[in-house]
């Protein structure tokens, strides 16, 4: 009985103390960021009353069908975040809990993420305009390509951005629609020389996509795994490791042949 004893009073401290871990922790901020899906933008069209591409020194085409970019958004770099944020977040299939560093570099002001943002975005259109004309086989000294996009930051869009410029100017390269008239989203940065690399919060951007109308989602190869969780129905994904594959694909879809999938 007193060895009983013993091992109660033990377990009874045990609990105790664990209990009181778990109350300090519930107010304790957590190096957690909290994500959701974000908005998505048709780059064939306008955001907030401009084009999203603009172009100058040739002709371009009437589109039609959508190339939605896809964003999420998380808790900014300066929010506390909580046991609790933390655990509905693990429960929660419309939001997700990502590591902070994951989601903003470590030890930036907000000011200066934002500002890191900014130039990843004008990179990225920059890139993004080098990798379509590269691909057209044009010169971009004939061709002026303006690009805008407002209250979004980041590479991500780079891949979507390329497929809007090549449908302006080219379409599936037969007089048609690079979409075949479908609302098309994606995600996925750029290099100048096409090759499309990988972005974080990939569920989530399916999410959106879905939500917005989207029937076919653009994903980066290597992340089709994390694509395929919790992938809302009707919505089909095809994968690319180039500009290549992305443009080979959306016209294969719009002749109604198989195309690749995750």
């Amino acid at each position: 009985m007193p060895a009983v004893s013993r091992r109660a009073r033990t377990l009874a401290i045990c609990a105790v103390l664990v209990a009181s871990l778990l109350a300090v922790a519930a107010f304790v901020p957590l190096p957690f960021a909290v994500a959701q899906p974000g908005s998505t933008v048709n780059v064939l069209g306008a955001d907030k009353g401009r084009p999203v591409i603009t172009i100058s020194g040739a002709a371009t085409r009437k589109t039609s069908g959508q190339l939605r970019m896809t964003t999420i958004v998380a808790t900014g770099p300066d929010a506390t975040v909580r046991l609790g944020d933390v655990i509905d977040g693990w429960f929660d299939t419309d939001r997700a809990v990502m590591p902070r560093e994951a989601v903003y570099p470590v030890g930036d002001t907000t000011e200066e993420i934002e500002k890191h943002n900014v130039e990843e975005m004008k990179e990225s259109q920059d890139d993004a305009t080098r990798a379509a004309l590269r691909y057209l086989r044009r010169s971009d000294e004939d061709i002026d390509v303006s690009l805008r996009l407002a209250d979004v930051g980041g590479p991500s869009a780079g891949l979507l951005f390329s497929l809007g410029i090549i449908d302006k100017l080219d379409g599936d390269g037969r007089g048609g629609d690079l979409t075949g008239g479908r609302v098309i989203a994606g995600t996925g940065t750029i290099e100048p020389d096409g090759t499309v690399g990988r972005v974080g919060g990939v569920p989530l951007k399916t999410l959106a996509a879905k939500r917005d109308g989207a029937t076919v989602f653009l994903v980066p190869k290597g992340e089709c795994s994390e694509a395929e969780e919790g992938l809302p129905k009707g919505l089909q994904l095809i994968p690319v490791t180039k500009l290549n594959d992305a443009v080979s694909s959306l016209r294969a879809l719009a002749s109604g042949k198989n195309v690749p999938s995750c």
